[in-house]
């Protein structure tokens, strides 16, 4: 078993994280009564947080894979405890030493694939645009209105392509600007940081930002939440601006300007969702709802979850790479909330999310009975 035994190495990386808030917690409990893996298993953010301010002498734990970085905690924490940054410090030792549970071995093959070629689908680069064949999607040039950067998963993913496509659609009926910079691009390097791979989100990041300033890119369109928040907030860390907006926001943007008519009704009950990287970090809850509200004929329901409570999808902190067991699964969950309300459609804008919905959804007995869609396939169908 691989052990760190120098407690003074621990206190180092730790405070290489901005560890110091650990300092402050009091192991009041409250992050564990909120966390939702105490929905369906036995977890503690306490401890985690107890071993990250006193040092850890075993990392071979599945504990500190666990967090899914929702930020539940954090909402709820009386003393500004920084939970995540603690459980990503934790596994910045164990990616140091090489050492991972069962359940976290995948990120060893993904960290493969984002360096040779950019993406954690062990997909091509040269085919990361394919997805736009026969939509006549522009190369972006510099003076265009906006870079549309769809991600990995919306380039590569056989369900997520449809959520590109159908945004593609949109952007050209709305009359929009814009170019996509296909093989040019990388991952944004999010979910790899949030497992402790420090230097590979550096490598990832800075390989991006100079492929946007190569490019004269100045404002950035994105469909995932996850791209959303590294672009806006973290890449700010290499002394870089970028004009960053999600398609939720765009779309409303597009509606509320007239740019983009709705035409048709939409007969259906949906609920929304709201992915935890576009709602409780980023406090974007208005516009997705002020989208579907401007839809004829569409009956939105909240769910018992919902907006700053939302109920996490399990994808987030790299757990989108890492098998869950069923009957541990947040999305399982959601999808019973969704259905209890009589919801016809879960709504969301998020791939992760939407990767594990369908998922539960196909392993359900009654998997015809609610169908999981992204705002913008809603939009396609009604313009």
């Amino acid at each position: 078993m691989e052990t760190v035994a120098d407690f003074k190495e621990i206190v180092d990386v730790i405070k290489a994280s901005g560890g110091e808030a650990f300092k402050r917690c009091f192991q009041c409990g409250l992050c564990d009564t909120v966390c939702p893996w105490n929905r369906v298993t036995t977890f503690s953010m306490r401890k985690i947080v107890r071993q990250a301010t006193f040092g850890l002498t075993e990392i071979e734990s599945e504990d500190i894979w666990r967090c899914t970085t929702c930020g539940r905690c954090p909402q709820h924490c009386p003393r500004d405890v920084q939970q995540i940054e603690s459980g990503v410090a934790l596994r910045r030792i164990a990616t140091e030493y090489g050492v991972f549970p069962p359940a976290a071995k995948p990120i060893k093959t993904i960290s493969a694939s984002l360096v040779a070629e950019g993406n954690p689908l062990n997909e091509e680069r040269k085919k990361r645009g394919d997805w736009a064949e026969g939509l006549s999607v522009k190369t972006f040039t510099e003076g265009m209105e906006i870079l549309y950067f769809p991600g990995c998963y919306l380039s590569y993913d056989p369900r997520m392509k449809k959520v590109a496509r159908a945004t593609a659609k949109i952007l050209k009926q709305a009359g929009v600007d814009f170019g996509i910079l296909g093989p040019k691009e990388n991952c944004c390097g999010e979910s790899i940081r949030k497992t402790g791979d420090e230097e590979l989100f550096k490598r990832l990041a800075r390989e991006n930002i100079k492929t946007f300033i190569d490019n004269g890119v100045k404002k950035i369109l994105v469909s995932s939440p996850h791209c959303y928040h590294t672009f806006k907030n973290e890449y700010s860390e290499f002394m870089v601006d970028f004009e960053v907006v999600h398609i939720s926001q765009f779309l409303f943007e597009l509606i509320n300007e007239g740019r983009l008519e709705i035409t048709k009704e939409y007969g259906k009950k949906v609920t929304y969702h709201d992915p935890c990287y576009l709602g409780r970090h980023n406090g974007i809850y208005d516009e997705p709802r002020g989208v579907l509200e401007k839809i004829p004929g569409l009956e939105l329901e909240e769910m018992v979850d919902s907006r700053v409570d939302s109920l996490c999808c399990g994808g987030g902190g790299g757990r989108i790479w890492m098998e869950t067991p069923k009957g541990e699964r947040f999305s399982d969950l959601r999808l019973d909330q969704a259905m209890e309300i009589g919801a016809e459609e879960l709504v969301t804008c998020c791939p992760y999310c939407i990767t594990n919905f369908e998922d539960s959804r196909l392993n359900r007995d009654n998997a015809e009975a609610i169908e999981v869609k992204d705002i913008t396939e809603i939009v396609a169908e009604v313009i």
